[in-house]
Formats: C-alpha cells, structure tokens, sequence
C-alpha cells in the first residue's frame, strides 16, 4: 500500500496516464489535418473521460496529486525559463505592463459582478489576469513565431501575465493581511534578487565545464542543477509562507540566466533535455490530472455554473485579449494584434491554482471554479 492506497489501482492509474499522454499527440496529428487543436485540450478532455466524472478508471490519489504538482510547477518553470531578460525591459514590457493593468481593471468588474462577496470577487479577477506562458509557448515555437515580430509581442504580454498574477497571489491570498503579503513578498524578491546578481556576475567557466563533460554520460551536470535550482526556489517560497508556483517561475529565469554563456550548440541540447523532462512526463500528468479531477458531473448538475463557463471564457478574452490588441504596437497588422489577443487570453494552470486557493479559504463555491476552470479549457 502507498499512502493508504492500493498499489495495486496506483500502478494501473499511472499506466491509464502514460497511454494517453502517449495517445493525444497521435489524436492531435490525426485532427491537425483538419482542424488545429492544441494538445493540452486532448489531454484535458481524455483525462475526463477516465477519470470519476465518465469511465471512472482513474482516481485521484496522494501519489498522482504530487505528480501533477509537480507538472504545474515544471509548467512555470518552462515559463520562467522561456523569459529572456530583455523580454522584460523597454516599451515592449511598458505596454504589457499597462495591459495588465488594464486586464485587473476588467477583471475586478467582471469579478464583483460574478463574486458572491469581496473575497469571492477578488479570487476571480486575479484568476482573469493571467496568461499560460508555459503553455502557448511550445505552441508558438512549433508554429515558429516564437523568434519573430508576433513573438515579440505575445512573449511580454505573457511573461507579466504569468508574473504579475503570482505577485498578486502573495499579497492578496497568502491568509495573511496584505501589508504582511508585501513584506514577505519583498524577502523573497531580496534572496531571488541575490541569486541573480550572483547567477550574472559570479564566473560560470566551471559551470559551463561540468555541463559539457557530462552532456552525454550519466552525470547529466545540467538537468541535476536545474532541478537543484527549482528546488530551492520553491522550497524558499513555500517556507516564507507564497505560492510555489512563484518560486517555480523566478527559478525557470534564474536557471536560464545561470546557463548562459556557453557554447550555444550545449545550451540547444540542455533545452531539449528540459523540454524532453518537463513536457514529456510531468507537464503531460498535470494536463491529464487536471481533466481526471475535473468535477463535470457537477458542473452539468448545476445549471447556473454551466452557463458561466463560456461567460468566463469571454471575460478571459476581454480581459487580456483586449488590452493586448490596443497595445501590440506600431506596424502590427490587423492579424497579428487579434492572434496576439488569442494568444494572451490563453490561461489554465494558473485558473486552477487560484480556484484551489479559494475553494481551500472556502470563498469560492466547487461548481464556481469548475466553471472558471471550463473557461480556461476554453480558452
């Protein structure tokens, strides 16, 4: 027994997880010839339909939840990790700034009018002002607009999107009073600050040494530090009392920041490696989790619930896709701002975090963040 579990339904939960992790690509290739749906959507929707709601194959348990932590977490990591430096400076990140500061704007209208409280309000409009870095941007690369002008535009609008909402998160729902959210807030970025400055200035020649020499041997230098850094991000927020999922994205950008410099032909394969590590195992389990535990049976029994979830979708749409179309700049055709605005109103993984928090703090209803949560799948 693990946990109290049979290891028995444990073993066969996770080999239901590996088949469809391994049968959505094959489903997505096979629609892609007529309709191009991301793969996360089949992960989602195959993980409903084993999981209590439909077949009832798969079940949640202590072991499968760690796993599918653990995806979130790589997800922000990935996110983090995607993030160059400069993505963050400039008029780029000024207008994705002002964006977001537009998206809260919306967001806490539309959370007040949906809200049955203050609270209930303020988990719905921070849940509204994100954006899945980690998500779109293996979609982006694959259509090859990461490198490009459209990439230049949804990167810092997704890079704020996923950050800012994490800050938001600290101060506002931490339990504590948002003065003692600042605080602590402002510790963490204290330490995540000296491990830049260490990470920029410190000498890397024997990081970039061990990396090399143990690429293509069991050692595997890269993936083992990498692993130590998220580790220790998220270990340092969880003890200050924040969400880990900061920790997870502050650690994917100071992991980035601490490889750099070296051959650029080690640094392709070490993101492969990450890639192949995040979105082959852990990030696929999360997806397929989410759908496992998504509570349809009482969405669809609650008539009121169900009707929010395109609601939901729209406001998401508005929320960030609005200011991200006004803002996309000078010489942005009509096509780019609106895939632009799709793109930025693109969220899940960080709906489901803040949708747990409330239904943990018992300010959010499970049918109201199950209809949250069908808006993200929706987006």
């Amino acid at each position: 027994r693990l946990n109290g579990e049979p290891m028995q339904d444990t073993a066969i939960a996770l080999v239901f997880i590996a088949a469809i992790a391994v049968l959505a690509p094959i489903l997505a290739a096979v629609v892609r010839r007529a309709l191009l749906v991301p793969l996360v959507v089949f992960e989602s929707a195959l993980g409903m339909a084993i999981g209590p709601s439909w077949l009832g194959w798969v079940g949640d348990s202590d072991l499968l939840e760690m796993l599918s932590t653990l995806g979130l977490a790589m997800l922000f990591f990935m996110a983090g990790n995607e993030i160059a430096p400069s993505a963050l400076t400039g008029r780029p990140a000024a207008r994705a700034s002002l964006g977001w500061v537009i998206s809260l704007g919306i967001a806490l209208a539309a959370g007040f009018t949906i809200g049955q409280d203050p609270a209930a309000s303020l988990v719905i409009a921070i849940a509204l002002t994100g954006t899945a870095l980690g998500t779109i941007m293996p979609i982006l690369r694959d259509a090859g607009l990461s490198k490009g002008p459209l990439g230049a535009v949804i990167v810092p609008f997704g890079a704020i999107g996923e950050f800012a909402p994490l800050v938001a998160i600290s101060i506002f729902l931490s339990g504590r009073s948002p003065l003692a959210g600042t605080i602590v807030l402002l510790v963490f970025v204290a330490i995540a600050g000296v491990a830049v400055w260490l990470a920029a200035t410190g000498p890397r020649d024997w990081l970039h040494r061990l990396v090399r020499s143990t690429m293509h041997t069991s050692g595997q230098f890269a993936i083992r530090f990498v692993v130590l850094v998220l580790a220790a991000l998220v270990a340092v927020a969880v003890l200050l009392g924040i969400d880990f999922l900061l920790g997870a994205f502050v650690a994917g950008m100071l992991a980035r920041l601490a490889l750099r410099g070296g051959d650029p032909e080690d640094e392709a394969v070490v993101e492969a490696k990450l890639e192949s590590l995040a979105f082959g195992f852990f990030v696929p389990v999360f997806f397929i989790m989410t759908g496992v535990t998504f509570p349809l049976d009482k969405l669809l029994a609650d008539q009121r619930a169900l009707a929010l979830v395109p609601v939901f979708a729209l406001v998401m749409l508005l929320a960030r896709g609005v200011p991200a179309f006004l803002l996309a700049g000078r010489g942005a055709t009509l096509s780019d701002r609106r895939t632009a605005a799709l793109f930025t109103a693109t969220t899940l993984p960080l709906v489901i975090a803040v949708t747990q928090i409330g239904i943990d703090e018992h300010v959010l209803s499970p049918s109201r963040a199950a209809a949250m949560v069908g808006g993200g799948m929706l987006s």
